[in-house]
């Protein structure tokens, strides 16, 4: 929906709702998005030369409304100016990200990036299809990277990362922001107390894409790839060890990708089911509930405002003052072990970004498809 050309009522009403949800500061990052995502220049504003004199460590790759209302949003606000270039194929929407966040260097080239020395950490946010091969280069040349979802739109790309995360110093963070949120934690915390197999359920309403979205071009991986792997990153989490194999079992609308279903059974006994609808427009965003079983654990989560924890007689009921989807915490962390030099763990950190992308991938697979699929870990 474009919010733009919507009536005054309806933007004072999404403002004020916003603000409740969200915070002033951040409602007015949303707000500055929708407007900076069209502006255009006759002249461009002016711009360094992404040069040895340009010594800040954050590069952004990627400057649409994410990029702006949030990655740029808490970089700035936690760490003050550490973005030293930033760039997008639209130069427009690289100039406008420069005079905001006060980002030195703008250009519609990746170049610079790569072979800026100073430059540490590369966050990725450009369109679906070219976050790997970014993400590629950025390891080629020694940097660590910040993916946004997905981390990759096909098995190919899958494989080409994971081998140059061999052969490079630098680390891969991914944009999976929902483990790493207040309640994702708590959850993770209080299941992982329990014994035995779990049973988890998702319910997602969507945003509504019109048809010529750039969402459904083939190349860019439908809402399979681009929304849905959020949420079969969090399961696979929960499940944790033992997960392989998993049988996959789709339901798909015929008319799109937008209303799927898809139940999952893993290896070691837990099931997990994922609802993803997008019937019409949602005032508040992405709305979603998170439902959980395991051992004398029962989890309720809502919207990640509003979570409730029953083991046996113990109820314990948690709120958020504002709706808190862990991107913060994640796009923090990245930061934090790169500029503390916190070490990788090869094996673990590997694995984990191969088995979670396999997951989504042989996920539209089955969807695709319609047909049940049966996988093992990546490689295996």
């Amino acid at each position: 929906m474009d919010y733009l050309r919507a009536s005054l009522a309806f933007k004072i009403a999404k403002v004020l709702r916003y603000m409740r949800l969200y915070g002033p500061r951040r409602t007015f990052a949303k707000v500055a998005a929708q407007r900076h995502v069209r502006r255009t220049y006759s002249t461009l504003p002016p711009t360094q030369v992404a040069g040895p004199d340009l010594k800040r460590p954050v590069a952004l790759i990627g400057c649409g409304n994410y990029a702006y209302s949030t990655i740029a949003h808490f970089l700035k606000r936690r760490f003050g100016n550490v973005i030293g270039i930033c760039m997008d194929t639209d130069i427009n929407r690289a100039a406008s990200m420069s005079v905001s966040y006060n980002i030195p260097c703008f250009t519609a080239d990746a170049a610079p990036i790569f072979a800026n020395e100073a430059v540490k950490l590369i966050y990725i946010a450009s369109n679906h299809a070219s976050h790997a091969e970014y993400a590629i280069r950025g390891l080629q040349a020694g940097k660590s990277v910040y993916i946004e979802k997905p981390h990759v739109i096909s098995e190919d790309q899958l494989k080409r990362l994971v081998q140059v995360m061999n052969a490079s110093e630098g680390r891969v963070f991914l944009g999976f922001n929902r483990p790493g949120s207040r309640f994702g934690g708590i959850i993770q915390e209080k299941l992982s107390l329990e014994q035995g197999s779990g049973m988890y359920n998702w319910f997602i309403a969507g945003h509504e894409l019109e048809p010529g979205h750039w969402y459904f071009k083939p190349e860019e991986g439908g809402r399979v790839l681009g929304n849905l792997c959020h949420w079969t990153d969090f399961v696979f989490r929960l499940v944790g060890g033992n997960a392989f194999p998993i049988r996959i079992v789709p339901a798909k609308s015929p008319q799109s990708d937008s209303d799927i279903s898809v139940s999952y059974v893993f290896g070691e006994g837990s099931i997990a089911s994922i609802t993803f609808s997008a019937k019409g427009h949602t005032f508040e965003g992405v709305k979603e509930r998170f439902a959980g079983h395991k051992g004398n654990c029962l989890v309720a989560m809502d919207d990640f405002e509003r979570l409730v924890i029953d083991v046996l007689e113990k109820k314990q009921v948690y709120r958020n003052l504002f709706r808190d989807h862990g991107h913060e915490r994640n796009i923090v962390a990245a930061f934090d072990a790169v500029r503390n030099k916190v070490p990788r763990s090869d094996g673990r950190e590997r694995a984990f970004v191969a088995n979670t992308g396999w997951l989504f991938l042989k996920t539209k697979e089955a969807l695709d498809a319609n047909t049940p699929v049966t996988i093992n870990a990546y490689g295996a």
